[in-house]
């Protein structure tokens, strides 16, 4: 853990916490970096998302009705 560190308290269910332990024992690893390195990846994948979205931001807009006539009038539903 880095120098900055901060103590929280979460409460797991407790079938998580037990398959946590296990995960925790077999990848040599504590607890702590193992939920650390599950919230750094589910941060990452909103910060994707969100640079996604931000690269989309110019293109037009196309209502779901109109889509789906579309597709419709393009013979694929």
């Amino acid at each position: 853990m880095g120098s900055e560190a901060r103590r929280a308290t979460i409460y797991l269910d407790a079938d998580l916490h037990a398959a946590l332990r296990m995960k925790s024992a077999i990848q040599d690893k504590s607890i702590s970096e193992l939920v650390n390195d599950a919230v750094r990846g589910m941060l990452r994948e909103d910060a994707d998302d969100l640079a996604a979205f931000d690269a989309r931001a110019n293109e037009p807009f196309v209502a779901f009705e109109d889509m789906v006539k579309w597709l419709k009038d393009d013979g694929k539903l």
